[in-house]
């Protein structure tokens, strides 16, 4: 039996007119097609475990241009930010507090500041001083800049003192 036979026979059996029979098998082909990639892709889920998962490094989700990164990871302290902390008697961790709940203070923060944008923060430590911290917010980093107490003045002897009140108040 020759192809022309076989499209007769199925004209014939299936009462359709013959210039029609290429297109009904066609569509008959994709149905089966269909049919057949849907019920491949209907497999069980299997759970995910631990070691299927990709790790992310936690960098990747955040992006650092735009708004202050509060995570403590990324945090260095400037030699001037140092002395600072130890003549007005804050400590490391009250900085550390104070970046991850401090409020900014957009008036004197300068958030385009090339390369680095300066955030100041402000709170209150946890002995009740009144503090605003400049953080200089770098691609791989965050520097704490200098720490300033608010409410007190106390005298030190700073690298770069000799603009003493600039970002008082």
């Amino acid at each position: 039996m020759n192809q022309a036979t076989k499209s007769l026979f199925l004209a014939k059996c299936l009462n359709v007119n013959k210039k029609w029979l290429p297109y009904i098998i066609i569509i008959i082909l994709g149905l089966v097609l269909f049919f057949v990639k849907r019920c491949q892709q209907e497999e069980p889920a299997k759970p995910k475990t631990t070691t299927d998962r990709k790790q992310k490094d936690p960098a990747s989700e955040v992006d650092r241009n735009k708004g202050f990164d509060r995570r403590i990871s990324y945090i260095e302290y400037t030699e001037h930010a140092r002395c600072r902390m130890k003549c007005r008697k804050i400590s490391q961790a009250e900085v550390e507090e104070i970046m991850q709940e401090g409020k900014v203070n957009y008036n004197k923060s300068n958030v385009n500041a090339r390369p680095c944008p300066a955030y100041a923060l402000e709170g209150v430590t946890g002995d009740n001083q009144l503090v605003r911290i400049v953080f200089g917010q770098c691609d791989l980093k965050t520097k704490v800049i200098t720490v300033i107490d608010l409410n007190t003045d106390w005298s030190c002897d700073c690298p770069g003192d000799d603009d003493k009140y600039k970002n008082k108040k």
